[in-house]
């Protein structure tokens, strides 16, 4: 079928191997250097080169280092690769009910070169910035050249490009811990662990994929004192419903959520009613309501009562929820389960046909000593209803109906389906904004009637498996140098400043679904805060607070200064020359700067031994 389009060219396929002729078979991946494609005549092509991971509810944010992926796309074309592309080169954020997964958070930033935001994500965008114009300035030997390979032993191979009018050549370390001096063309070149090389002449380095030559910028909210909002509320009016089992269709026996709401809405109730009497061997048991789930979050309720939640962790999409229920009644009694989905799967083969929602069985369990009696309510006749009153009634729109009534007074918190909704100004400026949402639960957000999104930064993710530093050394994965253990998944969301009005006069709207609380919510700006840079001897360094001037040098060592950005300290070597007062003077109330990082600039009778020379500095935005 693709074919009997004729485009007139030809068609990729990145997601099959050995796709069949004539489609061109690519690669996805962190790392393609070892990819080749089966039929040998279709290029080597890589179409997905991930810069970061995203994150999902409960999950720990993932962070792939500037050093791995410059390495990775440097490998790939010294091993003979022809196209590259990013995946994602722009973070971005999941407005609305568009977040897939399932599970995917909010936020999709991705840690990509490009932030969410749109702001320069330093040193990654720098660093790739510098390798890939010296990879443009080799574009003829990589287009037409003649490979050549030399084994230089302890996993180091050199790779050279020739053509007529020269060469260029790479020098590729795939060794994760030993640093190598290389001898290459009678001339020995410094080549740490796990990097890469460029030497567009086969004689000066040009660009070492583990030696960052530009700028790391810390973002941080900008310190001016929060608004205190003025909320006011009203409920989710469900409790006639479910206490009336009264929904939009009828089916006979449990409906897949998806089946039922076209994914149209988060929520479907599920609500069914059972007969129970004094003859009815369950009614002399301690009984449970139990429910084989696949609902994302799950709540229950019978006969208008809550009976408790569950929602899945460590992805485990298939669980059993069970709760004593002691308010059942002779008589009717009125089973009601609000099932709750959060993205649905979006790849994978037949990803469509994934269960979700509330498959059962569903069951009332009575429990006597060691027996164990169970009343199947599966095939019962089942009433469904598609989302939520507030949500069809529009509550978060600006112009939703008079007659639905707020309350200002008894300010709830803590308290489950509830709608909120708070008049503020926006953050003067350009910079980008957010909006804190600590100490909410779980729910949605509309700006001026448009989406932000879900938000749940009630989820924390796990205490464990974070480090205080990341060695990029050695083949990454999305739970590699992951941060922010034991912490909210995410707290902050992203408020295009295009959804707010210029006048000032703006409303944000709050559904809650599992009981927050909205007083310390508040909206800030994204700025630089902090401005660091390690770079090497013989390299210039662009130091940038992005539209703000530069206050203040925090630190300033040229020689072999020891830590990271916040925690640098001096080495046991140090130029002869007051570091910090050279940059201060080339720097500070400038919006941007560039430092000669050379043994001029910083002393010039400065003896480190073998060790190259680096200048770290820390500024102040």
């Amino acid at each position: 079928m693709a074919n009997s389009l004729d485009i007139g060219v030809p068609w990729l396929m990145c997601q099959q191997p050995n796709a069949p002729q004539p489609m061109l078979e690519t690669c996805n991946g962190f790392y393609c250097d070892q990819y080749e494609p089966t039929n040998p005549s279709t290029p080597k092509m890589w179409t997905e080169n991930w810069t970061g991971w995203f994150k999902n509810w409960g999950g720990k944010h993932p962070y792939r280092t500037a050093e791995d992926l410059a390495f990775s796309v440097a490998r790939f074309f010294q091993t003979g690769g022809t196209f590259q592309n990013y995946y994602m080169y722009h973070g971005g954020t999941n407005f609305g009910r568009v977040a897939g997964g399932p599970y995917i958070t909010t936020s999709y930033d991705y840690h990509a070169p490009l932030d969410e935001f749109g702001n320069l994500n330093q040193p990654k965008w720098g660093h790739l910035k510098q390798l890939h114009t010296v990879l443009k300035s080799m574009e003829k030997s990589l287009t037409y050249g003649n490979i050549s390979r030399i084994d230089l032993g302890n996993s180091i191979k050199a790779t050279i490009y020739t053509t007529n009018e020269g060469s260029s050549c790479f020098i590729g370390n795939v060794n994760a811990t030993a640093n190598a001096l290389v001898n290459f063309k009678g001339k020995d070149y410094h080549v740490p662990a796990w990097s890469v090389s460029v030497l567009p002449d086969c004689d000066k380095e040009a660009y070492n994929t583990a030696k960052v030559n530009t700028q790391t910028s810390i973002m941080t909210e900008d310190s001016s004192k929060p608004d205190m909002l003025e909320w006011s509320w009203r409920p989710e009016y469900a409790q006639k419903m479910i206490l009336k089992s009264s929904g939009d269709l009828i089916a006979k026996g449990l409906v897949d959520q998806k089946d039922v709401t076209n994914d149209a809405s988060d929520y479907l109730w599920y609500m069914t009613r059972v007969h129970l009497d004094k003859k009815d061997p369950l009614w002399s048991r301690n009984m449970t309501l139990r429910v084989h789930s696949n609902a994302h979050v799950l709540h229950a309720y019978v006969n208008g009562k809550y009976v408790g939640n569950q929602f899945v962790k460590d992805g485990k999409f298939d669980y059993r929820f069970e709760k004593k229920v002691n308010h059942l009644v002779h008589g009717t009694n009125h089973i009601s389960l609000l099932s709750v989905s959060v993205g649905l799967q979006n790849y994978g083969a037949f990803f469509e046909s994934g269960p979700t929602g509330i498959n059962g069985p569903v069951s009332l369990v009575g429990y006597k000593g060691e027996e164990t009696i169970e009343k199947d309510l599966s095939q019962h006749q089942w009433d469904y209803k598609i989302g939520l009153n507030g949500y069809n009634n529009k509550l978060f729109s600006t112009k939703s109906v008079g007659h639905l009534r707020w309350a200002n007074q008894k300010f709830p918190t803590g308290r489950m389906l509830t709608w909120y909704k708070a008049k503020f100004k926006a953050p003067l400026g350009k910079e980008p904004v957010i909006v804190d949402f600590n100490g909410l639960g779980k729910g949605e957000a509309w700006i001026n009637g448009q989406s932000i999104g879900r938000y749940w930064p009630s989820f924390n993710s796990s205490d464990d498996g974070c480090k205080d530093e990341c060695d990029y050394r050695g083949e990454y994965g999305s739970d590699k140098c992951a941060f922010m253990c034991g912490e909210p998944t995410q707290r902050w969301y992203h408020v295009p400043r295009s959804f707010l009005n210029a006048s000032g006069h703006n409303t944000i709207t709050l559904f809650e679904e599992m009981g927050g609380n909205p007083s310390n919510v508040n909206f800030k700006t994204v700025v630089v805060g902090t401005v660091c840079a390690r770079a090497h001897e013989h390299n210039k360094v662009e130091l940038s607070c992005h539209n703000r001037p530069i206050s203040a040098v925090k630190f300033a060592s040229f020689g072999n200064p020891v830590g990271h950005c916040g925690t640098f300290a001096v080495g046991t070597c140090q130029g002869d020359k007051d570091a910090v007062k050279t940059v201060a003077k080339e720097c500070v109330g400038k919006l941007n700067c560039t430092i000669n990082v050379s043994s001029d600039t910083f002393g010039s009778t400065l003896d480190c031994g073998d060790l190259p020379k680096k200048l770290a500095v820390e500024l102040e935005c």
